[in-house]
């Protein structure tokens, strides 16, 4: 799971960078607005891939779910404050 949300960040990071290079390079030679658009374009894409990167699968274990080690879960709960109640 985790090698397919990084590949997925990549290729979108990636586009980022394709499209400012394109805009800048190539597409202001005949179209000045065309290129801001494209890189309107590109400045949307890194915190859409910050979330696919980060998102969390149906599979992935969360910070708070046990573990299924007991002494492993009890040290964690022990740290978070949990056992004193």
């Amino acid at each position: 799971m985790y090698a397919r949300r990084r590949h997925v960040y990549f290729a979108l990071m990636g586009l980022c960078v394709g499209l400012f290079v394109l805009a800048w390079g190539v597409v202001r030679i005949w179209s000045v607005p065309a290129a801001v658009g494209m890189c309107v374009a590109a400045m949307v894409i890194p915190p859409v891939a910050a979330i696919v990167a980060n998102r969390r699968g149906p599979e992935d274990r969360w910070w708070d779910d046990p573990s299924g080690d007991p002494e492993s879960d009890e040290w964690w709960d022990e740290l978070d404050g949990k056992g004193r109640r």
